[in-house]
C-alpha cells in the first residue's frame, strides 16, 4: 500500500489542490497534484503513466480509449463528479480499471444553481445589465414564474431537487424520465408525462439527464419547435444534450424566450462560439457545483472512494 502513486493529472481550474482531504491519502502512498491542465495527450500520459490511482478533478481532462492502454499500472480512476463522459468506460472495463463517481453528492448545490439560472433568465438579468451598461433603459416583459409550468427532464438526484424547488415557489411541475413509475411520481409529488407533451406544456424546461447515446442531442430543432413560444430552457446537464445550432437558431428567430446554460459542446467554448452572440441567454462556466460546500463535498467523496477501494470495499463503481 505504501508504494502507491496517486496522481491528480490536471487540477485547473482549482478543485482539489490544497484540500485537507488529500492528507488522508498519505498513509496509502505518494500524492502528486498537477495544478495546470496538460496541453497534449503526450503530456497527459507522461503525468499518469506511473499512477496506480488517478483523481480526475476536472472533466476537461479526458481519458479516451487510445490513451488508457498507455497507463499499465492504473487500477482506479476516482472522479470529482457525477458525470463519467470524460472516461472511455468500455476500455477501462476491458483493462480492469475501476471507475468511481459521486452520484447525488452535490445534487442540492447543482439544483440551486439551476434554480438561480431560471430566475436570472426569467428576469432578463444579463440582458438588462448589459443594456444599462451600454446606456440603455430597456422596457421588456420579464417572466412571472409562480403558477407557470416547470418541465423537468430527468428525475435523478438533481432533477428531483429542481422539482422540489419549483413546487416550493408555486410552479406546476411535470416531468419526463426514461423509466417513470406511479410510485416515483407519488414520491416526488409530480406528474410524469410523455416527452413531447412536456415540451408542449412547459413554460420552463430544465435538463437533468446524463449524457449517453440515447440523450445525445435529445433537444434538437424538432424538439425546440414543439416548445411554447417564449419558453425558457435550462441546461446544467451536459452540452451535447442540446444541439447548439438548433438552439442558437431558436433563440435568434425569437421562438425561444431564452436559455440558461452551464455546459457546452466545447469547454471552454471558443471566442467565436455561436452561443456567445445570443441576446437572451445566461451563461456560466460549468460551475453549478462550485461553491465552497460543493467543492468540499466532491473532494471528500473522491478520497472516500479511493479509501473504500483500497480497503477492499469499493463503492460508487461505474465499471
Amino acid at each position: 500500500m505504501n508504494n502507491l502513486k496517486i496522481v491528480v493529472p490536471g487540477d485547473s481550474p482549482p478543485q482539489i489542490q490544497g484540500s485537507p482531504h488529500l492528507e488522508r491519502l498519505k498513509s496509502f502512498g505518494d500524492v502528486k497534484v498537477y495544478t495546470d491542465r496538460p496541453e497534449t495527450a503526450e503530456e497527459k500520459i507522461h503525468r499518469a503513466e506511473d499512477a496506480d490511482i488517478l483523481i480526475n478533478s476536472r472533466g476537461m481532462v479526458k481519458w479516451h480509449a487510445d490513451v488508457l492502454p498507455h497507463l499499465p499500472k492504473l487500477k482506479l480512476i476516482s472522479l470529482c463528479s457525477i458525470g463519467t463522459d470524460m472516461i472511455a468506460l468500455d476500455e477501462a472495463k476491458e483493462r480492469g480499471i475501476v471507475v468511481c463517481n459521486q452520484p447525488g453528492r452535490t445534487a442540492p448545490v447543482v439544483a440551486e444553481h439551476s434554480f438561480g439560472l431560471m430566475f436570472a433568465l426569467a428576469k432578463r438579468a444579463a440582458f438588462m445589465t448589459a443594456g444599462m451598461k451600454a446606456g440603455k433603459w430597456h422596457r421588456m416583459d420579464n417572466v412571472y414564474l409562480q403558477g407557470k409550468t416547470l418541465g423537468v427532464i430527468g428525475t435523478g438526484h438533481i432533477g428531483s431537487e429542481m422539482a422540489r424547488l419549483g413546487k416550493a415557489i408555486g410552479m406546476n411541475v411535470i416531468a419526463w424520465t426514461y423509466h417513470p413509475s406511479a410510485e416515483r411520481a407519488k414520491q416526488l409529488g409530480i406528474q410524469f408525462v410523455s416527452f413531447e407533451d412536456l415540451l408542449r406544456m412547459s413554460d420552463v424546461v430544465s435538463l437533468h439527464v446524463k449524457l449517453t447515446d440515447d440523450s445525445l442531442h435529445l433537444i434538437g430543432e424538432h424538439e425546440l419547435s414543439l416548445m411554447k413560444p417564449n419558453a425558457l430552457l435550462i441546461n446544467v446537464a451536459r452540452g451535447q444534450i442540446v444541439g447548439t445550432d438548433a438552439l442558437v437558431h431558436s433563440l435568434n428567430n425569437g421562438h425561444l424566450g431564452g436559455a440558461a446554460i452551464d455546459v457546452y459542446d466545447q469547454e471552454p467554448p471558443p471566442a467565436d462560439h455561436p452561443l456567445l452572440t445570443c441576446e437572451q441567454i445566461i451563461l456560466t462556466p460549468h460551475c453549478a457545483d462550485m461553491t465552497p460546500e460543493g467543492v468540499d463535498l466532491l473532494n471528500e467523496g473522491a478520497v472516500d472512494n479511493i479509501i473504500a477501494f483500497l480497503e477492499g470495499n469499493p463503492k460508487n463503481v461505474v465499471v
